[in-house]
């Protein structure tokens, strides 16, 4: 039968809803409304459990049929984000009572999901837009179904808020918070991370052009560097906080330690990637050692360069909010977190990581639209 194209996600998710029907009750008051049908017992999914196992079962039968992928992956997508709305909406309320068939139900959505992702990443459109479009559907399917299932397995399992809230109180935590979390952004982000950063980054690359003009700067430094690049942060930020005071200096001072050694490596590996030839040909020109470095080795070495810069993106954060736990003002991404762990607000805990996690993504977002401007002529760039 050519009309049948079965993928093993969807068999896959037809058995767990084909189990869990025949398991029956979805949750525990279910199974007490079931077993007393005289009894008055309010339970989720009263309305809606026929509607999710329908959907599920219909997405996936229509996924075995032989489709256009454009066409599979759009019933695909609603059938799996309908059923898993409509599941985490009928648990509210009756959190931690979840039965066997609610798990096989949110995994058959899951893999529904799943295949409707695969099928995203096989399209090769020819349109630049439509490029774009999947670049950012398939990470933002994949990331939201994460929080999906978090959101679902904490509220089904019925997990200790302490423990792990659901992304849904996460949210409604930063939403209630965001002043708080602006000046937190501001302290921490754009003052300590954003000079840090640029000072070591620049500093590091200065130093890489003395360390490759002068031979015994390159072999004195690279060594110390490896050894300090592995200090420990919780061992520095104490010593720079003495130094430099409670407010952003002192942290900026961590990011400029973390920062400066990664491209100092990074910056003297690349400026040895031009080849022997391109050299050789420069020297033919009777070109100096100034302009072979502006005009051959320093092109040669920007994707160096700029892996430091994206490592750094995300080592100069870390190193701003570990380095607040040792002492800063009452204002601060890392001070907000050891406080509200003592607190126990736990969902202050995971807004500020949400927000830090949301930051170091643009910020390393940044780094790498502009790298794919800088050295478009890479190979790397050049193969999408």
């Amino acid at each position: 039968m050519t009309w049948l194209k079965p993928s093993w996600q969807s068999v896959l998710a037809i058995l767990f809803c084909l189990i869990a029907f025949a398991l029956g009750a979805m949750s525990k008051p279910e199974a007490a409304a079931l077993a007393e049908p005289t009894a008055t017992i309010a339970y989720p999914y009263m309305g809606t459990k026929g509607l999710i196992v329908g959907l599920l079962l219909i997405a996936a039968l229509v996924s075995a049929v032989r489709l256009a992928p454009i066409v599979e992956a759009v019933i695909l997508f609603i059938g799996a984000h309908f059923a898993a709305w409509l599941l985490i909406k009928g648990i509210a309320g009756f959190e931690g009572t979840a039965l066997a068939p609610y798990f096989l139900v949110l995994a058959a959505a899951w893999l529904l999901a799943w295949r409707c992702a695969a099928l995203l990443s096989s399209l090769r459109p020819v349109a630049s837009g439509a490029k774009t479009g999947l670049r950012l559907i398939i990470p933002a399917i994949f990331g939201a179904w994460i929080l999906i299932i978090w959101e679902a397995v904490t509220r089904g399992a019925g997990i200790p808020f302490i423990l792990l809230p659901p992304p849904s109180a996460i949210g409604i935590r930063i939403a209630n918070s965001l002043p708080l979390l602006g000046e937190d952004v501001r302290q921490t982000i754009f003052k300590a991370v954003l000079v840090g950063y640029i000072v070591g980054n620049l500093a590091g690359f200065v130093v890489a052009i003395l360390a490759d003009r002068v031979p015994f700067l390159r072999r004195g430094l690279l060594p110390i560097g490896n050894m300090v690049s592995a200090l420990p942060i919780i061992g520095v930020a104490p010593i720079m906080v003495m130094w430099f005071g409670f407010d952003w200096p002192s942290k900026a001072a961590v990011v400029i330690i973390m920062t400066f050694f990664p491209m100092l490596v990074n910056t003297v590996a690349g400026l040895a990637a031009s080849g022997h030839m391109e050299r050789d040909l420069m020297r033919t020109y009777a070109s100096s050692y100034w302009p072979t470095l502006l005009k051959l080795r320093l092109p040669a070495a920007m994707p160096f360069i700029f892996n430091a810069l994206k490592i750094n993106s995300t080592l100069a954060l870390i190193g701003a909010i570990v380095a607040e736990f040792f002492g800063t003002p009452v204002v601060g991404m890392g001070f907000r977190i050891s406080t509200e762990v003592g607190r126990m607000n736990i969902d202050m805990v995971w807004a500020e990581i949400a927000v830090a996690a949301l930051a170091g993504s643009v910020f390393y977002g940044v780094v790498a639209l502009i790298e794919r401007a800088v050295t478009f002529w890479h190979p790397s760039v050049r193969g999408g």
